[in-house]
């Protein structure tokens, strides 16, 4: 993936006004893999004070349509036709980590995946599991 590549996904995570919200950051990015993480804030947090699973989702999604982009042709986007997530545990702890990566390219169609893990101190459990298909979007 090229450095040019890498800057657009960034730029376009700066620009999602709900991650913004989310307090969620982009720490990794390289071809067919990409990481977001946030933080487990109480405005984010269920009535058991566990990370909603709205936070999950909503980082899981982006993680997943970002390492479907990274595997793009420079001027394409992507969009997600479809996302059904796994809830494998409470979201315990101070934040999540969402681990996205592409299963299978292709032209019309990207399947993909991401993991979520809550941290504790060191300790990272799997929370979530999405699977999903994203939209490959040509220029007009």
């Amino acid at each position: 993936m090229s450095d040019h590549r890498a800057e657009t996904i960034k730029a376009s995570f700066q620009a999602q006004s709900m991650m913004e919200t989310l307090g969620a950051c982009l720490t990794h990015v390289s071809e067919g893999i990409v990481e977001i993480q946030a933080p487990i804030l109480p405005g984010s947090q269920q009535q058991h004070g566990f990370a909603h699973a709205g936070l999950t989702f909503a980082i899981g999604d982006s993680a997943a349509g970002y390492a479907a982009l990274s595997v793009m042709p420079p001027d394409h986007e992507v969009l997600t036709s479809e996302m059904k997530i796994h809830l494998l545990a409470p979201g315990r702890g101070e934040v999540l980590i969402a681990r996205g990566q592409v299963i299978k390219p292709g032209r019309r169609l990207v399947i993909v995946q991401a993991d979520v893990y809550a941290r504790t101190d060191a300790k990272e459990v799997h929370v979530a599991m999405l699977t999903g298909t994203m939209v490959p979007l040509a220029p007009k």
